[in-house]
C-alpha cells in the first residue's frame, strides 16, 4: 500500500502551462517561455505549490487548442495527477473565448482542479471572477486583429511578387535573399527528365516507375535528405517510390517556367488554418521573377498533351464485380484488383494490387484469377458446403462448434496473456514513476532527466493503459463468436433456397478469400484457393458420398475450370 507522502507526489502537482507564438505580437519578449517559466515557479512558491510540473507549447497559436503541451496537460488532469493549473495570464491558456470559457467554467471545476491566472488576478479558488470573460473576449479580438493585420501584411507582399509559399521540387531559396528562388541542380535535373518523358508520350504512372527503378528519391525524401523542413512524414517506408499524383503536381506546375503565383490557396478564417484551394481567378501571376527550369513553350506543348489525355471514366457501383473486396493475395495478403482485358473487353479478372512489375509493390507474381473462374469456384464451395448442411445437421453443427470453440480458447487464452503482460509492466512502471518523484524531490536528478524520464513513463503508462482497455474489451467480446455461428448456419439456409450469389449474401457469409499463385504448367496447372467464412474461419468438410467432387463448370466456350475441393481426411 502506498504511503499518504508518495501518492500526494503523484497526485499533487501543480502544471505550470506556458505558451507562445507568432500571435503575440509585441509582447513576444515578455511572453517568453523563460520568462513566463520564472514568473510561475516564483508565484507557486508564494501560493506554497510545490510539486510542479512544467507544460510548455513553443510557437502554437492561442486559436487552436490542439497543441502538444495542452493536450498532455489535460491527459494528466484526466489521470488524477494535476490538481491544480497556473498560466501566467489568460491568454496563455488561449485566444478564442467560448474555449476557454468552457474550461474555466465546467471542465476544471468537473475534475476538481484549481485554476491561476497570474497576472490577471484569476484564483477558482476566490470563487467565479466576473472579469475573465471580458478578458477572453479581449484576448480572442486581439487574435482576430492581428490575423488582420498578417493577412494585410501578407497581400501586400503577394501583391508585390514576394513568393508567399515554400519552393517547389527544384527550387531552393537563395541563402542571400530569402526572397528569391534559385534552382537546385540535382531536382531541377530530375524535373527537366519528367517533363521530357512526358513530352515522349509517357504517362504519369509510366514515369513513376521508371524513377523508383532508378532509384531517385522522392521530393519529400529528398527534402528531408537534406534538413529541409517541409513537412510530410519523417519515415517513408520506400523513400523511392514516386506516385502518379506527384508526377501529375510537377508537370502542370507554372513556376518551373520562373513564375511567382501567389494566393493558390487561403484559409477561411483566423481560427481555422487549414489551407484550401483558391480559385484560379483570384491567383496573382508574376512572370519570369526567377531562372526558369522548363522553357515555356516546352511547358505549354505538356499542358496540351495532358489536356488531350483521355483520363479512365469511373467505374460505377453497377460494374463492381460481386467479388470486389473479398478477394485477396494468398502471399502477401493485398487485396486483389479488378480489371477488364483492354483488348477483349468480355475478359475480366482479378490480380494482386502489390504485384511487383505493374504495381511497383513487393510481391513476385501476379496471381492471376479470372473472374469467371473465381465466381463459379466460390459458387460451388458453398453449395458443397449447403449439401453437408442439407445431408447431416447434426455433423455440420459439431465441426462448426469444434472450430469455433477452438478459435475462442485460443483467442481467449492469447489475450489473457497479453493483459498479465501488460499489468505487470504498468505496475512497474507505475514504480519508477514514484521513485522518480522522489529521487526529483531529494535533487538526486536534474531538472531535464526528470522531466525526460517523466514524460516517457507517462506515455507508456497510457499506451498501457490504452492497450488494458482494448484487449478486456475484446475478452468480453469473444463470446460474439458463438452467436455467428447461428447466423452463419441461418445464410447458408437462405443460399440452399436461392442457390445464385447475392452482395448481401456474401457479406453474410464470407470474410475474405485468399488466391494463391498458379503451379504447375499447362493441362496440369493448378491454383488454390481457400475461402474463409464469417465467424468460423476456413472450414474442411468431409467427403461427401453420395456427390461428386471434381466438377468442370464452362466459363466461357472452349474454356473451362475444373473444381477440385479438398476434402478433410480422417
Amino acid at each position: 500500500m502506498q504511503s499518504k507522502t508518495k501518492l500526494n507526489k503523484i497526485v499533487g502537482t501543480t502544471a505550470l502551462y506556458c505558451r507562445l507564438s507568432r500571435d503575440d505580437g509585441a509582447e513576444v519578449e515578455s511572453n517568453s517561455i523563460n520568462n513566463q517559466k520564472r514568473l510561475l515557479e516564483k508565484k507557486a512558491k508564494e501560493y506554497g505549490l510545490k510539486n510542479t510540473r512544467c507544460y510548455v507549447d513553443d510557437g502554437y497559436t492561442g486559436t487552436n487548442f490542439d497543441r502538444p503541451g495542452f493536450q498532455q496537460m489535460l491527459d494528466d488532469i484526466e489521470a488524477g495527477y494535476v490538481t491544480t493549473v497556473m498560466v501566467k495570464d489568460l491568454s496563455r491558456l488561449g485566444r478564442y473565448a467560448p474555449t476557454v470559457g468552457m474550461y474555466m467554467d465546467n471542465y476544471f471545476p468537473e475534475h476538481d482542479v484549481r485554476f491561476i491566472a497570474v497576472n490577471d488576478l484569476v484564483d477558482s479558488n476566490d470563487g467565479e471572477n466576473e472579469i475573465a470573460p471580458f478578458k477572453n473576449v479581449m484576448n480572442e479580438m486581439y487574435a482576430r486583429d492581428i490575423s488582420k493585420k498578417v493577412r494585410s501584411a501578407h497581400r501586400i507582399r503577394g501583391n508585390c511578387g514576394e513568393p508567399l509559399g515554400q519552393p517547389p521540387y527544384g527550387y531552393i531559396k537563395d541563402p542571400l535573399n530569402k526572397k528569391k528562388w534559385i534552382i537546385e541542380p540535382g531536382a531541377a535535373e530530375i524535373v527537366r527528365e519528367i517533363f521530357k518523358m512526358c513530352m515522349e508520350g509517357k504517362g504519369n504512372e509510366t514515369i513513376a516507375r521508371i524513377l523508383s527503378e532508378r532509384k531517385i528519391l522522392n521530393p519529400t525524401a529528398y527534402w528531408h535528405d537534406r534538413g529541409i523542413n517541409r513537412g510530410g512524414k519523417k519515415m517513408l517506408s520506400d523513400p523511392c517510390k514516386w506516385k502518379c499524383v506527384t508526377i501529375w503536381s510537377i508537370l502542370q506546375n507554372q513556376e518551373y517556367c520562373g513564375d511567382v503565383i501567389n494566393f493558390k490557396t487561403y484559409s477561411k478564417n483566423f481560427r481555422n488554418k487549414k489551407r484550401l484551394p483558391n480559385d484560379p481567378d483570384n491567383w496573382v501571376i508574376f512572370k519570369d521573377v526567377h531562372k526558369p527550369i522548363i522553357e515555356r513553350a516546352v511547358f505549354e506543348r505538356v499542358q496540351e498533351i495532358k489536356s488531350q489525355t483521355k483520363r479512365r471514366a469511373p467505374k460505377n457501383d453497377d460494374e463492381k464485380h460481386l467479388l470486389s473486396d473479398y478477394l485477396y493475395c494468398g502471399d502477401c495478403h493485398k487485396k486483389l484488383w479488378y480489371h477488364t482485358n483492354t483488348i477483349n473487353k468480355e475478359i475480366h479478372y482479378f490480380s494482386c494490387s502489390n504485384y511487383t512489375k505493374d504495381y511497383r509493390g513487393t510481391c513476385p507474381t501476379r496471381h492471376y484469377i479470372r473472374a469467371d473462374a473465381i465466381e463459379q469456384v466460390v459458387m460451388l464451395e458453398l453449395r458443397r458446403l449447403a449439401e453437408f448442411l442439407q445431408d447431416d445437421e447434426d455433423a455440420f453443427i459439431e465441426i462448426l462448434t469444434d472450430k469455433t470453440n477452438g478459435d475462442i480458447l485460443a483467442q481467449q487464452k492469447y489475450l489473457q496473456e497479453e493483459i498479465n503482460r501488460a499489468v505487470a509492466r504498468n505496475d512497474k512502471v507505475s514504480g519508477l514513476y514514484e521513485k522518480l518523484y522522489e529521487d526529483h524531490a531529494e535533487n538526486k536528478v536534474s531538472e531535464e532527466w526528470f522531466m525526460h524520464m517523466s514524460q516517457k513513463y507517462e506515455t507508456e503508462r497510457l499506451e498501457l493503459k490504452n492497450k488494458i482497455s482494448r484487449f478486456r474489451k475484446e475478452l468480453a467480446e469473444a463470446d460474439a463468436l458463438k452467436i455467428g455461428q447461428q447466423s452463419f448456419v441461418n445464410a447458408i439456409r437462405r443460399f440452399l433456397q436461392v442457390q445464385t450469389l447475392t452482395r448481401p449474401l456474401l457479406q453474410e457469409l464470407i470474410d475474405h478469400i485468399d488466391v494463391f499463385e498458379t503451379e504447375g504448367v499447362g493441362k496440369s496447372r493448378v491454383q488454390r484457393v481457400a475461402v474463409y467464412y464469417r465467424f468460423v474461419g476456413y472450414i474442411e468438410i468431409p467427403e461427401l458420398p453420395k456427390h461428386r467432387h471434381n466438377v468442370k463448370a464452362d466459363t466461357r466456350q472452349g474454356v473451362s475450370v475444373e473444381y477440385v475441393p479438398q476434402i478433410a481426411t480422417a
